[in-house]
């Protein structure tokens, strides 16, 4: 498969205008020309991969033979060993050569904390992060996600993201890859918030990839996941604040109701805020449910993306 590198990404998604913000990313099109393709997070199949019933190596193919799906998301968590493993990722882009299947990002967890005040760590954790860069123009990728968390006052943090984001960028830019930045847990997950990091970091290499479902920015416990959510922003406004910086879109979906519908998220308001963003890359699915096994919950959040699809073309 040719290498698509991040310039002619840009290009087919409407090239930035000169000194545009990250919003002219993605073009203004026609009212009845709305249209983004379907891709595959490597999450939706976590309990095969964290078992070893699957392996990192097999996504590719599961992707095409099983979903008809021709773009993937990479999860580093299941291939942490891996970054530097030419062999491994020479083998995995033939895999997806081989299945006409388009790599598109990697989500990268692990690598400490980008967000801290403690300099010491903060430039470790952003060191940390460059082998997943290079893993990542090794593959193909436009782009990987990181995250933002957050801890102590909202203030550090905003200044310590923009930081980490600016030198990732700088990193990243020579080998054509993006940052991107999910709401994904503390203060990443307030709309506003992260859209303001991303406005100051004011970077065409940065940017956000809006997730539907991780709009918690302070638990009970002061934890990122386990503990009941105290203060949760808007995942409609989450959406629509995070839009004008988004290089990819990470469509989460739990339960459904016999119609095919999530039964917890809106999926066509969403996608009209989508729409209304001029976004036209592509939506991957994340699929979080325990109520169904993952094929089939996979196979659900393809049909209703389609529908949505199919809805407001």
């Amino acid at each position: 498969m040719t290498h698509i590198s991040r310039r002619q990404w840009l290009k087919g998604a409407g090239a930035l205008a000169a000194g545009a913000a990250l919003g002219g990313w993605w073009p203004a099109r026609a009212a009845d020309n709305f249209h983004f393709d379907i891709s595959l997070a490597q999450w939706s199949l976590n309990k095969a991969f964290f078992d070893r019933s699957l392996s990192p190596l097999d996504f590719p193919a599961v992707a095409r033979t099983s979903f008809d799906i021709g773009a993937i998301e990479y999860v580093n968590q299941f291939f942490m060993d891996k970054a530097r493993d030419k062999a491994f990722l020479q083998d995995l882009k033939a895999r997806a050569a081989d299945h006409n299947v388009r790599s598109l990002l990697i989500m990268v967890d692990g690598e400490g904390d980008l967000s801290t005040v403690d300099e010491t760590r903060r430039k470790q954790s952003v060191e940390n992060h460059y082998k997943w860069v290079e893993a990542a123009s090794e593959l193909g990728c436009h782009s990987i996600r990181v995250n933002l968390h957050g801890a102590g006052s909202a203030e550090d943090w905003h200044r310590a993201s923009v930081a980490s984001l600016r030198e990732l960028a700088e990193f990243s830019k020579p080998l054509d890859v993006a940052i991107l930045v999910e709401n994904h847990g503390g203060f990443s997950s307030h709309g506003a918030m992260l859209a303001s990091v991303l406005k100051e970091a004011d970077s065409a290499y940065c940017g956000s990839m809006p997730d539907f479902g991780n709009f918690c920015y302070q638990r009970a416990s002061g934890d990122l996941w386990d503990s009941p959510c105290v203060k949760q922003y808007d995942i409609y406004q989450g959406v629509a604040d995070l839009m004008p910086y988004a290089g990819a879109v990470s469509a989460k979906a739990f339960r459904f109701d016999e119609a095919g519908n999530e039964t917890d998220i809106d999926y066509l308001r969403i996608f009209k805020l989508i729409k209304a963003a001029g976004y036209s890359g592509y939506v991957g699915i994340e699929y979080e449910g325990h109520d169904l096994p993952a094929d089939e919950g996979i196979r659900k959040t393809k049909a209703l993306l389609e529908r949505v699809r199919a809805q407001l073309a």
